[in-house]
């Protein structure tokens, strides 16, 4: 009998801005808020690019369940070092409010470096991601599978989108960390790869000619990662609540199963064309759930929720009971209420005041989705 599949792990690394409860604007005080968190946290809490923000990063999981109350644990923890120093923690693609261009950099050599070579691609950079790593044995297998799940990245963008606002008014995107991020010489969906060596051969290529540092430089919506055996989801935007966490975790590890099984029978990965799968990115952050997306295959519009339904056809066949019961009450609040981006106007709707977004993200950090339903 053929050896089963080892279970697909997942890990997150999220990304958090500190916000001043008064003024509701980010404050550059992460040092200190890391600092304090860390005494819970060790090494699973840093700071980030900005002084606005901060990452958390988890454990490897195999179990949706233990995946979110660590995610939980991260965020008490967050929590209750920004309330000492007067100070709360939010998860949102982007700030909702104040004047974010150039913004305080963290101390690094490596900040240093980016800013004297990118410039002002670093001034719009207070934005947040939500990064899901998938646990693989091989750098093959990674780049294998960042072929089959490519075509999905415009529906996990729609699915994650929560950065609506960027200097206090409206994008008119559901996800404006995406356009920020697309900015950059190496982004947006990676290239299909046909080999390993191929995938070597264009990295070295961007790393002589200057365009990227180094591998960590390469920011593709999917890459295999440079310093864990994982393939690295990077499109997503920070989310709301754990719960939102959880759901894309689980998208994730859906399309990862879904794709390891095709891998296994030998069926090739789709290969939509590159401009096709760009402009249904591009559509996917400007609409979210709503509006039309492209079908990657007829290139004719189809609505949003069509191709979400698609995801979670096949999400759902590479999941246990266990991990779906979570899954399909995150899905169920998703349909109700919509995305973050969807929640953070619904928030300004009540009454028109953009204060109120920064203090439903507050409260949905820490409480949930028990907050997201008194507001959405």
């Amino acid at each position: 009998m053929p050896a089963r599949p080892l279970p697909v792990t997942v890990g997150v690394e999220e990304e958090y801005l500190v916000v001043d409860p008064v003024s509701r604007q980010v404050s550059p005080e992460a040092e200190k808020v890391v600092a304090h968190a860390a005494v819970d946290l060790g090494d699973r809490v840093t700071t980030e690019l900005t002084r606005y923000q901060i990452e958390i990063r988890t454990d490897p999981h195999t179990s949706l369940t233990d995946l979110g109350d660590q995610l939980r644990s991260a965020r008490a923890a967050v929590s209750r070092a920004a309330a000492r120093l007067g100070l709360r923690a939010i998860s949102s693609g982007t700030p909702v409010l104040g004047q974010h261009t150039p913004p305080p950099i963290s101390d690094s050599d490596r900040y240093a470096q980016s800013v004297a070579i990118y410039g002002a691609l670093d001034h719009e950079q207070s934005v947040c991601a939500c990064h899901v790593h998938v646990g693989v044995p091989d750098e093959i297998t990674a780049l294998q599978l960042s072929n089959h799940m490519r075509p999905w990245l415009p529906a996990i963008t729609a699915l994650s989108a929560n950065s609506p606002y960027w200097e206090a008014r409206d994008t008119g995107y559901a996800s404006w960390r995406t356009l920020t991020w697309g900015r950059w010489p190496v982004a947006g969906p990676p290239p299909y790869f046909t080999s390993r060596s191929d995938f070597h051969d264009l990295v070295d290529s961007l790393i002589a000619s200057g365009t990227v540092m180094d591998r960590g430089g390469l920011y593709w919506d999917i890459r295999p990662s440079h310093h864990v055996p994982t393939l690295e989801i990077r499109i997503a935007d920070a989310l709301p609540t754990v719960e939102d966490t959880v759901l894309l975790a689980g998208a994730v590890k859906g399309l990862a199963a879904d794709a390891l099984t095709a891998i296994r029978r030998s069926q090739p990965a789709p290969q939509p064309r590159p401009e096709i799968l760009k402009a249904a990115c591009w559509r996917a952050a400007r609409d979210g759930l709503t509006g039309d997306t492209i079908h990657l295959h007829t290139r004719r519009l189809e609505p949003a929720t069509t191709l979400i339904e698609r995801l979670w056809n096949t999400v759902h066949a590479g999941l246990g009971a266990g991990d779906l019961a979570l899954l399909n009450a995150a899905q169920a609040h998703l349909y109700t209420h919509g995305n973050g981006a969807d929640r953070q106007r619904n928030a300004y709707r009540q009454r028109r005041h953009l204060p109120d977004v920064v203090d439903y993200l507050i409260k949905a950090f820490d409480q949930g989705f028990g907050e997201s339903r008194a507001t959405g």
